[in-house]
């Protein structure tokens, strides 16, 4: 009669126990640093539809009655007026002229305006937040950021209301307290919104930077 041979459990690195790991993978994964491997984290990119459809459309309408007009000319058919008026036009109308001038203008704006869309992200109102995987991106809007850090301001003692902005860079908090010392409830108001700004993930935390006033005396 045999014995059955007892499972052999591997061994765990040092420093780490059944019940650390219990409490790692039951837990909310923590987001630490940039991005996974130390990747840097960008922001999110507009699709920018209506910009990109408008061009699209001028330059399929403007492309598409050139080709006919030349193949009707190709054809043995008469340009049309417009083509041979604006031909006209501008072999006769000098460079310094007012109106072209401004129609010169008003290109090199429009040129610098696409250009300005096809090289910066746009999306303002999304804040990266920090990654846990590589294949998955996570934004805040600053509106539910600020909402949220506001809730917060106001569970201290002695604040009235409060008015936050969150933008790229910075957090600006203005609190009014009918109240308690100012300075506490600064110290209040800045140490609850250290740990809510951490708390909302972002990749690249901003400044906080909080004031205290007391209410305005009516008339």
């Amino acid at each position: 009669m045999t014995t059955p041979e007892r499972p052999t459990v591997p061994p765990q690195p040092a420093g780490t126990g059944g019940g650390e790991a219990a409490g790692a993978g039951d837990g909310v994964p923590v987001l630490a640093g940039d991005g996974p491997e130390g990747r840097r984290i960008r922001r999110f990119w507009a699709v920018r539809r209506i910009p990109a459809g408008l061009l699209a459309a001028v330059v399929l309408g403007g492309t598409g009655l050139l080709l006919y007009d030349v193949a009707a000319v190709r054809a043995d058919h008469s340009a049309m007026s417009w083509r041979r008026e604006l031909a006209d036009d501008l072999a006769t109308r000098p460079l310094d002229d007012g109106l072209t001038v401004a129609a010169a203008a008003l290109v090199v704006l429009l040129g610098v305006w696409l250009l300005a869309l096809a090289t910066t992200p746009g999306l303002r109102s999304v804040l990266p937040m920090r990654r846990a995987h590589p294949d998955v991106r996570a934004g805040l809007d600053r509106e539910a950021a600020a909402l949220a850090l506001r809730d917060r301001a106001m569970e201290v003692s002695g604040v009235q209301s409060v008015k936050v902005r969150v933008g790229r860079a910075k957090v600006a908090v203005r609190a009014v307290s009918h109240f308690r010392p100012l300075d506490d409830v600064r110290t209040d108001v800045e140490r609850v919104l250290t740990t809510g700004v951490e708390d909302l993930g972002l990749a690249r935390p901003p400044a906080l930077t909080v004031r205290v006033n007391r209410p305005s005396k009516k008339g």
